[in-house]
Formats: structure tokens, sequence, C-alpha cells
């Protein structure tokens, strides 16, 4: 977190750590002897937990949502045929082909699993008491503590 309540600066900095990951293994990506099968597990495992670490804190915003998936969709196209000709997949058949699990679906699934972990802690928990924590106590109304004039 920086000063501004952003976590954008640390998610761009995973996204680059994933790039370089990424890059250190181009050759086993571009191959044509490794299968796209090979080359989807190779990301799945080594490149995508880099950059979600920690995703279970991130509020996805729509431009953190953006970075992402053009991240992933570097990873992902274009492919060379048999012929030298290049060309990116639609949208579609990239879906069909990772089963809708793409980054986005990756990091919610993760926040929600977080979630569900919280919600079987112990109540003495520090955790739990801080996800539970109400900002105003039952004593005070909201009323009471908005400025006049608004």
């Amino acid at each position: 977190m920086n000063g501004n309540n952003s976590l954008e600066e640390e998610i761009r900095g995973r996204i680059l750590k994933g790039n370089k990951a990424f890059c250190a293994n181009k050759t086993l990506f571009k191959s044509k002897l490794v299968s796209r099968k090979s080359k989807l597990k190779l990301y799945w495992s080594a490149v995508r937990p880099i950059v979600v670490y920690g995703c279970e804190t991130w509020v996805l915003k729509e431009g953190i949502i953006q970075r992402l998936s053009v991240f992933e969709r570097k990873i992902y196209g274009p492919t060379e045929e048999d012929n030298g000709i290049w060309r990116t997949e639609i949208n579609k058949g990239l879906d069909e082909l990772i089963k809708h699990w793409n980054i986005i679906n990756y990091v919610k699934a993760q926040r929600s699993s977080w979630f569900g972990h919280i919600n079987r802690m112990s109540e003495i928990s520090i955790v739990k008491k801080i996800h539970k924590w109400k900002p105003f106590t039952s004593n005070t109304s909201r009323k009471a503590q908005v400025p006049m004039g608004r």
C-alpha cells in the first residue's frame, strides 16, 4: 500500500516480475516442440503465481483488470501456423482453451477463498476482529457525526 491507500504500484510491480519470468522461459513458450497444454501448465505453475502473489487483498478496479488481461493475453497469443503466418487467437477460442480460468477469475476465486478462511477463524483472532469491526458503535448515531449543512 502507498500513501493514497492504493495497490496499483504493487500490482504493476507484480506484472513486471511476471514479464521477467515469462521472458526467462520464452524459449519454451515459443518452441514448437513443446505442446500448448505443457505451455499452459508452465504458465499456470511458474508465471501466474508470481503475478498473483498476495492477490487475496487486491481491490479489482477496471484499470487493474485491464492490465492483468493484457498481460495474460500477451502470454497466450499470437501463435504461428505451419505455413509461417502468425495469427491471434480470438477471445472465444482463447476462453475455451483455458476453460474460463483466466487470471481475473483466479484472483476472484482466491479472494473468496480468503474470505471463507477468515469466517472459519476463531472469534479471538485479530484478523477476525478487524473483519467484524464496525466504525460506529450502537450508542452513537450516524446523524450525530455528519457535519452540519450536509
